[in-house]
């Protein structure tokens, strides 16, 4: 038998074999997503304690892994100086922020010389991403992966965690909850089905090994990840 018939047959084989499969699935209806429900998954999911305490060590390991830093800070006078001092060791000149109570806090005692960014009346893109870095504050933090869930409206619209090449996510330790499940149920609640034009979850700085399996950070966004985490 020529061998090209040979190739052709197991070609149709596999696509008869592929279509048949999908011709079941198709017999049994899919689930609604209001019939999903997402306390279900928590058995398969890592645990994340029992503590607050417990959460924050997980959270902090976490993000060892992940090459986020994270910075417990007993105020934002605290929190600024973090910032200072980067900027101090990286010859900063300029910052963005989304304006909010916590960031609001953090930027009154950053030094005079670094310049202040506010994307509340509106940006240029090119200024946006020519500042050194972003402040911004969060929907909450996820201990079980190590993740910040940040909306447009809770980081000042989409582009600020993602132009900038150094992230800041100024968070309260209360804004801490133990896995996906409770994210997902504070934005129920938060938004209560009007949710904002943008959620996302940041699990580290941006990062790809598509090339040679070889890990690039800052590939599609901030290099860099730095939760400042208060009382």
């Amino acid at each position: 038998m020529d061998i090209r018939s040979v190739s052709a047959a197991s070609t149709a084989g596999d696509r008869d074999a592929m279509l048949g499969r999908i011709r079941e699935a198709l017999r049994e209806p899919a689930p609604l997503p209001a019939e999903h429900n997402p306390h279900e998954f928590r058995e398969w999911l890592p645990s994340a304690g029992d503590s607050q305490e417990e959460r924050i060590a997980l959270f902090a390991r976490l993000s060892e892994m992940l090459r986020t830093e994270f910075v417990e800070c007993s105020d934002e006078r605290a929190a600024a100086a973090h910032v200072a001092q980067l900027a101090t060791d990286q010859a900063w000149k300029r910052i963005s922020r989304h304006p909010g109570a916590l960031c609001d806090a953090v930027a009154a005692h950053l030094p005079p010389a670094l310049s202040l960014m506010s994307t509340d009346a509106g940006y240029a893109k090119d200024d946006l991403e020519n500042c050194d870095a972003g402040l911004s504050e969060c929907e909450c933090l996820v201990a079980q992966t190590g993740s910040v869930c940040v909306t447009a409206l809770s980081s000042g619209g989409r582009a600020l965690s993602v132009l900038p090449p150094h992230h800041f996510v100024v968070a309260r330790r209360s804004q801490l909850v133990a896995d996906l499940t409770a994210a997902f149920d504070l934005l129920a609640r938060k938004y209560a089905g009007k949710y904002p034009s943008f959620m996302t979850f940041i699990t580290g700085p941006s990062r790809t090994g598509d090339i040679e399996r070889i890990l690039v950070l800052g590939a599609h966004g901030p290099r860099k990840l730095t939760v400042l985490l208060l009382p």
